[in-house]
């Protein structure tokens, strides 16, 4: 797992969605997240499968946040588990052995200590900066980066913020990959902007 992660932003316009998704993909992002916090399970199941779609075209990881079930459903690769959602060691054992599992950890090395215990694939840390989409304490450490890698064997993802040009000093910590939203999906040319971040890489 490396460069940019790209997570997506509560729309329901499906079309736009996977339009401005692959633009992002064009420019060289290398996982999609699908989140949408406020859709039914009509739209967000059409939303995933689309995208799923879409990711096999470009050979690049699907990801779903939170619903496992709809991860199995639509064939996704793999679960992005929030603090406050299922279990790491549930969504493993629900996904198997072979899917990606990812954890968010916030600011803390005991939950990424936990997750990996757990059986994630990988720990995402943030937020770093204020964040246009997602509302969380801007308290995460530059240096969390460098203090998981050497206890904890997994790759990093930093999320809270994001662009290019303030990820520069996460990447030149270490970090595997950066998340954004609204860096790429909120830009006017979202596949310029997804190639500025797949530069730093």
């Amino acid at each position: 797992m490396n460069g940019l992660y790209i997570v997506t932003p509560d729309w329901d316009d499906t079309k736009k969605l996977v339009e401005v998704t692959e633009q992002a993909l064009r420019g060289g992002a290398e996982i999609v997240q699908y989140r949408h916090k406020t859709a039914d399970a009509a739209l967000r199941k059409e939303q995933a499968r689309e995208l799923m779609s879409l990711c096999c075209r470009y050979r690049k990881p699907f990801i779903v946040n939170d619903h496992v079930e709809l991860a199995l459903e639509v064939g996704a690769d793999g679960v992005h588990v929030g603090g406050t959602d299922a279990a790491i060691a549930e969504v493993r054992k629900a996904v198997g052995p072979s899917k990606i599992v990812g954890a968010s950890c916030y600011g803390s090395l005991e939950l990424a200590q936990a997750a990996h215990a757990a059986g994630a694939s990988y720990v995402a840390f943030g937020g770093f900066y204020p964040s246009r989409v997602k509302k969380y304490p801007v308290t995460t450490p530059v240096d969390i980066i460098a203090q998981s890698k050497a206890i904890v064997p997994l790759p990093v993802v930093v999320i809270g913020g994001m662009t290019p040009e303030n990820s520069v000093p996460l990447v030149a910590a270490g970090t595997d990959m950066v998340a954004a939203i609204s860096s790429v999906y909120m830009q006017d040319d979202p596949e310029a902007a997804a190639r500025k971040f797949a530069e730093l890489f």
